[in-house]
């Protein structure tokens, strides 16, 4: 006899592809599979090591040197506390700075280091951020006699950074991770899956899943590989970079995390 509890929930019967790094999947499978979906792990990112570590050794060998230093995102966090333990410095070291953590799981994964946070912006995007650091501060003229350090993947968005300098701040971004494409996946199955028609929904959690999917299946046009398959993004930034290779985003939450990702995939096919 069928098990009506997972039928009846929302995503019962439903089948979602997700594209984040297989190392952080495990919340997101989680979150899914609590609303009764099947989840299928096609990882197309890795997380990886910065090609030299050069400028952060710099960096966390001058600490001193900053007022505030901005993590914007877990990863951020991670790499940034390991290189600081390898290179035989403490956290207590931090105690000096301003620090601003983008998110409640990059925020918690400071507190759970040991490592006080000042501010948590309301709104997760760049222009957010500033904002919250410029109402913290007082003035934009009071950023502009700041030093920032930004620890944060290879490749990201410049507009938090510039937007500092623009105010007269020194800033100084230093790729702390790497985001690269996955190794080992299918090419010829992920798109057969894709375009079988056993797909319901495919969910992007950063820019870089979406363009390295496009990398993946060669091609700079996404909508006829995923013709009929909704598409959930976590933000406005990765809807946006799903927009460059032809998908036009269904499915996107309020707030900029996992957990309100998978439930708004959820409310998505509850109304269907």
């Amino acid at each position: 006899m069928e098990d009506d509890t997972q039928t009846n929930q929302p995503l019962g019967g439903r089948t979602i592809v997700i594209t984040r790094a297989r190392a952080q999947a495990a919340e997101f499978v989680a979150e899914l599979e609590r609303y009764g979906a099947r989840v299928l792990l096609c990882p197309t990112i890795e997380i990886a090591e910065p090609e030299s570590y050069d400028r952060l050794d710099e960096a966390l060998d001058h600490l001193y040197g900053y007022d505030w230093i901005v993590f914007t995102s877990v990863n951020g966090v991670d790499y940034f506390l390991r290189r600081l333990e390898t290179r035989a410095h403490q956290i207590s070291e931090l105690d000096a700075l301003r620090v601003c953590a983008i998110g409640e799981a990059t925020a918690e994964r400071l507190v759970l280091a040991h490592v006080h946070v000042d501010v948590i912006p309301e709104e997760f995007k760049a222009e957010g951020v500033f904002a919250a650091l410029e109402r913290y501060t007082g003035s934009r003229e009071a950023l502009g006699r700041l030093n920032f350090l930004i620890p944060r993947a290879a490749v990201a968005r410049d507009y938090l950074p510039a937007a500092l300098e623009a105010a007269g701040a020194r800033v100084d971004v230093i790729t702390t991770y790497r985001t690269v494409q996955a190794d080992g996946l299918d090419r010829g199955r992920l798109s057969a899956m894709l375009t079988g028609g056993g797909v319901d929904c495919i969910a992007f959690t950063s820019a870089s899943t979406v363009r390295n999917l496009a990398l993946l299946l060669h091609t700079n046009d996404l909508s006829s590989v995923l013709d009929g398959v909704a598409v959930a993004s976590i933000g406005d930034i990765t809807a946006s970079t799903a927009a460059e290779y032809g998908l036009v985003t269904n499915i996107q939450p309020a707030e900029f995390t996992v957990p309100a990702l998978a439930k708004a995939i959820a409310e998505h096919f509850a109304q269907q």
